[in-house]
């Protein structure tokens, strides 16, 4: 019992309060306090603006090949359509056309498209194709003899002028409607019959430098070299022949010209390339007759290959 009144009466024992010992280091630095902080202007018309990006992107995609499948077709699809089939067949062209021959030629594609669509584009596209590849035939051997071609073979803007003049006055005679409706089909065939006639020519000289065995002067039979103006040669006339009537079946399978019409074109192609070889032979190069160069003899002979074939179409066949 003692022992517990003595526990009882002890004194509490005083204990320090503890001290908090501070670095300089906390004393001098301010105290910061981490605050997160939320964006407060979330740019939630992002995701609209592509969206509003990807619709006009379709939307011009869309409106773009309803201009390139425009019918009747406009100045706007023609130039459209003959700058992506351009691009796409560079590497053709230039292999057969100089830089000033390929904006002729592109001038040529645009109105041709607007005259006559997709399928007078065709026609011209496989006469430039046929005579390009027939005059790179013995390119070696025609430089040899001094009857190629200039440039390889590598045609310019009066080549290109030349060879289409024709065909680009019955290209306007459509577009602008001369002559109605009745007139419409005519237009097309003088289109056909002036790339038929030129074709043939290109194919006939070429083949005719290239394998003619003998060459005659169609004035007056002499056999003369090859290249000479007026000259012919059996082998170049067939295949000229060929080419004219492949061209024609060409013009008739896409809708061009009918099957009557292409005998016309094939005709008419024929009696020109013989009334340019008697205007080369008499008069090219003849004195008083500088001007009448190989430009300006082409223009001659397609412009008489188109009018035959109307005159046959109106006076002989009435299709």
């Amino acid at each position: 019992m003692m022992a517990v009144s003595s526990l009882l009466h002890m004194q509490p024992i005083p204990i320090p309060p503890l001290q908090s010992h501070h670095s300089p280091l906390s004393t001098t630095l301010p105290k910061r306090t981490l605050i997160l902080h939320q964006n407060p202007n979330p740019n939630p018309s992002r995701p609209a603006k592509m969206v509003a990006h990807v619709g006009s992107v379709q939307s011009a995609v869309s409106e773009a090949v309803k201009l390139i499948q425009s019918s009747p077709p406009t100045w706007q699809s023609a130039l459209l359509n003959n700058l992506l089939i351009f691009v796409l067949g560079s590497p053709i062209l230039v292999s057969g056309l100089s830089l000033a021959g390929i904006a002729a030629a592109f001038l040529l594609g645009t109105l041709t498209w607007r005259a006559f669509g997709p399928s007078g584009f065709l026609l011209v596209a496989t006469y430039f194709i046929i005579g390009t590849a027939v005059t790179k035939v013995k390119m070696a051997q025609k430089e040899a003899q001094g009857v190629a071609e200039k440039r390889k073979g590598r045609r310019g803007p009066g080549s290109v002028i030349g060879s289409s003049a024709a065909g680009c006055v019955c290209a306007f005679l459509s577009i602008f409607g001369i002559g109605g409706e009745a007139f419409s089909q005519l237009w097309k065939l003088g289109f056909v019959a002036s790339f038929c006639t030129k074709l043939s020519d290109t194919v006939s000289s070429e083949i005719g430098k290239a394998y003619g065995k003998t060459t005659y002067l169609i004035t007056t039979l002499k056999v003369v070299p090859r290249g000479t103006e007026g000259a012919v040669s059996i082998e170049g006339t067939i295949a000229g022949l060929l080419a004219s009537i492949l061209l024609a079946y060409v013009g008739c399978f896409i809708g061009e010209i009918r099957a009557a019409e292409a005998i016309v074109c094939i005709i008419s192609s024929q009696i020109a390339n013989v009334g340019e070889s008697l205007i080369g032979a008499a008069l090219q190069e003849k004195e008083g007759f500088q001007w009448l160069d190989n430009n300006a003899v082409n223009i001659i002979n397609i412009s008489m290959g188109s009018i035959i074939a109307i005159l046959i179409q109106q006076t002989v066949f009435r299709i």
